[in-house]
């Protein structure tokens, strides 16, 4: 199977400016990144970045990178740029990595292109692992999702989806239903020809609800392949505790390698 990895990064960051050049282990964070992506088995990995210090951070590694838009409103959008800037062609398998999870599995990234490759009607791809207690179901910024028998999305929500109306509300640190609710990360795979279509759709009622970009998908009736996964990856980076502990981990090489 061929596929490409690419990598959107911005230098702007509210909570923990200049992030994708903060050291981890001695190495940028993106630079840590697209270490983790080149283990996935991907043909080409390119980082798709916003800013001239960041494009010579990873070229000093000796990656691939190009220049896109300071002005594009998701990492969707600027994947779509970067696409084209690559002329990859319309069957391409992408898979979207954002430039803060330097502890995403490679075996996830393998597995969300996977999915596109075993259905040629398939456009998109993205991955999900359980909850299992009820603080992470009621936090907003633990996105959700139901699935169909098919595992194909049927909505992502900040709101704690599904609703058992016979217990909920439960107390904190209560575990929840075995395999009844998911956690959507924010890793994607697509074709590249249906990158270059969801860049040209407006944004959505739902998606700017929700602010949540794969709503813009749903809306327009496209099939969003959910691989669940019982590999549970830390959360990305976005503050100072986060980065604590993405450093403490790789010092002590539990970097997540699966």
């Amino acid at each position: 199977m061929s596929f490409t990895v690419l990598i959107p990064a911005r230098m702007a960051s509210s909570r923990l400016p200049g992030k994708m050049l903060l050291p981890i282990a001695e190495l940028p964070m993106i630079e840590r990144v697209r270490r983790r992506a080149l283990a996935s088995g991907a043909e080409r990995v390119v980082v798709a970045a916003d800013d001239e210090q960041i494009l010579a951070a990873v070229r000093s590694y000796g990656g691939e990178a190009v220049q896109t838009d300071a002005r594009h409103r998701c990492g969707s959008e600027r994947l779509a740029e970067a696409a084209e800037i690559l002329g990859l062609p319309a069957e391409e398998i992408i898979v979207n990595l954002q430039g803060d999870e330097p502890q995403m599995p490679a075996s996830l990234m393998h597995a969300v292109a996977s999915a596109l490759e075993g259905d040629a009607g398939l456009a998109v791809a993205t991955a999900a692992v359980p909850l299992t207690h009820w603080e992470d179901l009621v936090d907003p910024h633990a996105v959700k999702v139901v699935l169909n028998a098919a595992k194909d999305a049927l909505y992502f929500s900040r709101a704690p989806i599904p609703w058992d109306r016979d217990r909920y509300p439960l107390t904190e640190g209560a575990e929840l239903p075995a395999g009844q609710h998911w956690r959507h990360l924010g890793l994607y795979a697509y074709r590249a020809g249906f990158l270059q279509e969801y860049a040209r759709w407006p944004r959505a009622a739902l998606e700017e609800l929700e602010s949540l970009e794969q709503l813009r998908i749903l809306e327009r009736g496209y099939r969003i392949r959910v691989c669940c996964s019982d590999v549970v990856p830390p959360i990305g980076v976005d503050t100072p505790a986060d980065l604590a502990r993405v450093r403490a981990a790789f010092s002590t090489q539990e970097d997540c390698s699966a």
